[in-house]
């Protein structure tokens, strides 16, 4: 059990973020009271939204093969959350994927700056997909890497709704410290399954009026779920459901007591009210000059949701899915940009939760905090 201590009397850790997108390990370092140096990220709207939530931040656009901080041992943590596209099952898994290399920006960076901790984040698929020279996982290329500059190297995989997200993203951290440093660092321990009702509930009834980036408008223009457009009672529960990618294996229904499935950049979800049921079909492949369909050889069989009422999320609703506070603005010139910005992004509960175990262990390393171990790998700690 770690016992916070009162706001005013955190001393001032500082950290410094790379690929840093819509600032969703940012924030949760915050939140856990480290103290922002400077972000950074290739977008010009993900930097346009950090700016605008956070005037007093620097924040550079910048790509960061040509980014310098210039911060030689000023700042404690380093925090990077590189690219997942060329390793997530979501895309082509190319192991020459230019993208796989950037993580040797975070090294160089880190040899640079000389911070007490390096925080990276990034897919599971790290653990398999290997290096296309060495041959090793990149997860062990990385702590390799790392060693050669004189960091000591702890990763772990995590479904992040055990640990305060509602969905089954599942997360791969690493932590690096100097040497052995940090050696009595731990890893968040699991909690109870998170579900979305406190999340999602009271905005699919109609709440959060005013909210920022929450525009609901009932009325879904699809060609292959319908809307009827009838009547239903007074106090129908509007229930979340998915409204692209209609091969996916799973009801489409999901239910208010479960986490929901990992957010992306992709998946199209809404809600669904009045009469609603999901059915399967065998779809018409025949044709393969058909409208709509991929993959004409496919035999798998398609969802088609049909309710009195349908809508898309808001951006805001997504929000509340990667836990992102509800002024967190975010900015950008059309939907898909404001999509990627969300998607992307580290789930801000789990991130404090991560930044609240590192600043524990740097209070012990300083003397602010002492411990006493118990049984395995329990331990707990007490403000000195």
């Amino acid at each position: 059990m770690i016992f916070d201590i009162p706001q005013d009397a955190l001393s001032s850790y500082s950290f410094l973020s790379l690929f840093s997108g819509a600032g969703g390990l940012d924030i949760g370092f915050e939140k856990a009271g480290f103290v922002h140096a400077e972000s950074s990220d290739i977008l010009p709207y993900a930097v346009n939204t950090m700016k605008r939530n956070r005037p007093e931040w620097s924040v550079r656009n910048c790509d960061v093969r040509e980014y310098s901080p210039g911060m030689r041992g000023e700042i404690d943590v380093l925090l990077a959350g590189f690219p997942c596209q060329g390793f997530s099952l979501g895309g082509n898994r190319e192991e020459d994927d230019k993208r796989n290399m950037l993580y040797r920006e975070v090294v160089r960076i880190a040899k640079e700056v000389l911070p007490r901790v390096v925080v990276m984040e990034n897919v599971l698929n790290l653990r398999t997909m290997c290096h296309p020279v060495t041959r090793k996982p990149f997860a062990e290329q990385i702590v390799d890497e790392m060693s050669d500059i004189g960091y000591t190297t702890k990763y772990e995989f995590f479904r992040v709704s055990k640990f305060g997200a509602p969905q089954t993203r599942r997360r791969f951290i690493f932590v690096a410290y100097k040497g052995d440093s940090l050696h009595h660092f731990r890893f968040p321990s699991p909690e109870k399954e998170t579900t979305i009702r406190d999340f999602l509930f009271d905005l699919g009834q109609g709440g959060g009026c005013g909210l920022p980036n929450h525009d609901p408008t009932w009325g879904f223009d699809s060609f292959v779920h319908t809307e009827n457009g009838g009547s239903f009672s007074e106090g129908t529960v509007a229930v979340p459901v998915r409204l692209s990618r209609t091969a996916s294996e799973g009801n489409p229904v999901r239910s208010f007591d479960q986490p929901f499935p990992a957010v992306d950049t992709a998946t199209v979800w809404g809600w669904a009210k009045g009469h609603v049921k999901a059915t399967r079909i065998q779809k018409d492949r025949a044709d393969k000059d058909a409208m709509f369909v991929r993959n004409p050889d496919s035999t798998a069989r398609l969802w088609r949701i049909s309710a009195d009422h349908l809508r898309a999320f808001t951006v805001r609703e997504y929000a509340r899915l990667q836990t992102f506070p509800d002024d967190w603005v975010f900015y950008g010139d059309n939907k898909r940009e404001l999509q990627l910005q969300v998607g992307n992004a580290v789930p801000v509960v789990f991130a404090k939760k991560i930044a609240r175990q590192v600043r524990t262990a740097l209070e012990i390393a300083d003397g602010k905090r002492k411990r006493e171990w118990q049984s395995g790998e329990q331990m707990t700690f007490f403000d000195l």
